[in-house]
């Protein structure tokens, strides 16, 4: 029996849902920064109508199919969007992969950790997801970081179909 986790969680800062097309016009802006198109790649979204085509094609299929996806984070006393954090079923990667990416204005403060760890206690302690993978690239030394301060070891290097870059691949033996 699967059991699926909260549509809604909650850190102590952080309220995490799933992604939704009311969340446009912030994937429309979280796409484009450059963290994002550094490290992450050009997804083509370049409008709030690519956007909505983008939540409905690429990450709600996931969350309906396995009942997690991508989910947004959103700060608590704020109410605004800052970031979003996810457990994907990535083509040409065995297993889970558990990611995560925020607006430049909200680096450095905790908020990738929090959302990932609560995440990543989700999928360990309640969907028995083991083990959990990660992916990020070479020159993304905070990405390396965080994934080592939530028990993620570097396995080897990988590359996804349809893709040249050389990915590090990290994952837990949780």
């Amino acid at each position: 029996m699967m059991i699926v986790p909260p549509l809604i969680f909650e850190t102590e800062r952080l309220l995490v849902k799933p992604t939704t097309i009311a969340e446009a016009p912030f994937m429309l802006q979280l796409l484009n920064s450059e963290g994002w198109l550094k490290n992450i790649g050009d997804r083509k979204v370049y409008t709030e109508e690519d956007a909505t085509a983008y939540i409905e094609t690429k990450l709600r299929p996931q969350i309906e199919r396995l009942g997690y996806g991508n989910f947004t984070v959103f700060h608590k006393q704020s109410k605004l969007p800052i970031g979003t954090c996810g457990l994907y079923d990535r083509d040409g990667l065995e297993g889970i992969d558990i990611g995560f990416a925020f607006l430049p204005e909200y680096f450095g403060k905790g908020y990738g950790y929090e959302s990932a760890q609560k995440l990543f206690e989700i999928a360990t302690g309640i969907l028995v997801i083991k083990p959990i993978n990660a992916i990020t690239t070479k020159e993304n030394k905070a990405s390396q970081k965080l994934l080592e301060k939530l028990g993620f070891m570097f396995i080897k290097t990988i590359t996804l179909p349809n893709d040249n870059e050389e990915l590090l691949f990290y994952s837990t033996q949780n």
